[in-house]
């Protein structure tokens, strides 16, 4: 029964079939036998307790850099190994009235910084389609969990695709919301002005489900907006007729001959859904990738400086006090950390803050206003979660390629606009291929109308691997 998404598993609670400390026993077991061959965990919480409300006490997965009191939030990361949660993050809050009980803490990038879950202190997380592949990332635990049976549901974080790249990657759903439409708060920063928390999911029901419990506004983010939370399984449609969706063509020209075919398939389903295609222009899409590296690095280096071993984390010994903060932060932090930390500094100093942030900043508006004009003629817009399938374990080295895997889930971070990657076929290497959606800020409901009607047109996300 593990197999069944949230939504599945409610149904045959409230008809009395099954009992979710069942669900949650059979779970923790088969976490137990199998999380060695995909490494998705970093920690595993076996406590259950009887709850009623909307998820009945069902287990939820979550990603370790978000806040579960009374568990140790590593952020995948020598510098956290030894730091446990003394309070809740406002989404774990949301999720305990609504019933949930949790499961776990995923493994991830460290410090949510990678696209491939090779950055980790506890090692790599597997993809569980092809062990010699990775899982994506940041997310990697998160969307590896769910694909493996490891877990129903999982929460994860994304900064510039750290959801839905990895969901795709692993053939399951990824939603990342509208900046602001979920609490932060408890999420341990990596760019604020990028991250927001999310589902990953078995299929967009679900999706909606847990959307519609972690979102709302919390006094706690001074960045979480104040806006009306819908129930969102009310939208979920197969017809789309009166529906415009944008086609950015450009996309398809740089990815592999497979992804391309799968959006040629998805245009077709949408098409006989009675949707109207249209070909949008994004002129400064192009520019993501170094607008982002820029503004996100330069945040991170911001937010990491409280990481210096005095009041919590891993301490190094020094003679001086400058000498520990530079052992403990030598020590602590991994290879990509200190890349990213360092950019920001450069990018921060006196003698090119206006050459490069103030620049970027710019940019990024401009970003935001191709999507504005996009949105004022088509209601979403499809584009690749990736320009491949996932790729081996080691075989991106270069620092430049692995960010390169982000193309097309940066923008909607840049713009602060909700997406989501719904599977969408299977590359000539038997892997998951991922079609992402996006929508104006704040209609989540357009967006999972849009993934639900194209997923139930096919069964790739029914489709899961085998565990040996």
């Amino acid at each position: 029964m593990i197999e069944k998404p949230l939504h599945e598993l409610l149904d045959l609670i409230e008809k009395k079939e099954i009992t979710a400390k069942e669900v949650f026993e059979e779970l923790l077991i088969y976490i137990k036998s199998h999380n060695k061959n995909i490494n998705a965990y970093i920690s595993i919480i076996d406590t259950f307790e009887e709850k009623g409300s909307l998820l009945k006490g069902l287990p939820i997965a979550v990603k370790d850099n978000i806040m579960l009191k009374g568990t140790k939030t590593t952020c995948a990361s020598k510098m956290l190994s030894n730091f446990e949660s003394i309070y809740d993050a406002t989404v774990i809050e949301k999720l305990k009235l609504a019933g949930a009980n949790f499961i776990g803490k995923t493994n991830m990038d460290e410090f949510a910084m990678g696209s491939s879950c090779e950055t980790s202190y506890f090692g790599p997380v597997r993809n569980p389609w092809d062990k010699q592949r990775v899982s994506g990332g940041s997310s990697g635990g998160s969307a590896a969990s769910v694909a493996s049976g490891l877990a129903i549901a999982s929460l994860g974080s994304d900064t510039g695709g750290s959801i839905r790249q990895p969901a795709s990657f692993c053939g399951v759903v990824g939603l990342k919301p509208t900046y602001g439409r979920v609490s932060r708060y408890g999420l341990v920063a990596f760019a604020s002005s990028l991250d927001q928390i999310g589902p990953i999911t078995r299929d967009v029901k679900d999706a909606c489900l847990l959307l519609g419990i972690i979102s709302g506004f919390d006094p706690k983010d001074s960045t979480s907006i104040n806006v009306d939370v819908p129930n969102y399984t009310e939208f979920l449609s197969q017809d789309l007729k009166g529906i415009k969706i944008g086609v950015y063509e450009a996309a398809l020209k740089s990815v592999s001959e497979d992804i391309a075919q799968s959006i040629e398939n998805a245009i077709d389903t949408y098409k006989k859904l009675g949707a109207q295609i249209e070909n949008v222009d994004l002129p400064h899409i192009k520019y993501s990738i170094s607008d982002y590296y820029i503004l996100a690095c330069a945040e991170a280096s911001s937010n990491l400086a409280r990481f210096d071993g005095v009041k919590y984390g891993y301490r190094a010994n020094g003679q001086t006090l400058e000498e520990m903060y530079v052992n403990t932060r030598t020590e602590g932090f991994g290879a990509e950390v200190k890349r990213r930390i360092m950019l920001g500094t450069y990018v921060l100093s006196s003698g090119y803050y206006d050459a490069y942030y103030i620049r970027s900043l710019r940019l990024r508006n401009l970003i935001k206003m191709d999507f504005d004009k996009a949105f004022s003629k088509v209601d979403a817009i499809i584009l690749p979660t990736t320009p491949t399938d996932a790729f081996k374990i080691g075989e991106v080295t270069k620092p430049l390629d692995m960010y390169l895997s982000d193309t097309f889930t940066i923008p909607a971070n840049l713009a602060g606009l909700p997406a989501i990657s719904v599977p969408c076929g299977f590359s000539k290497n038997h892997l998951p291929l991922g079609l992402q959606i996006l929508s104006n800020a704040f209609r989540e409901d357009i967006l999972l109308k849009v993934a639900y009607a194209f997923e139930q047109q096919h069964d790739f996300h029914k489709k899961i691997p085998i565990m040996e």
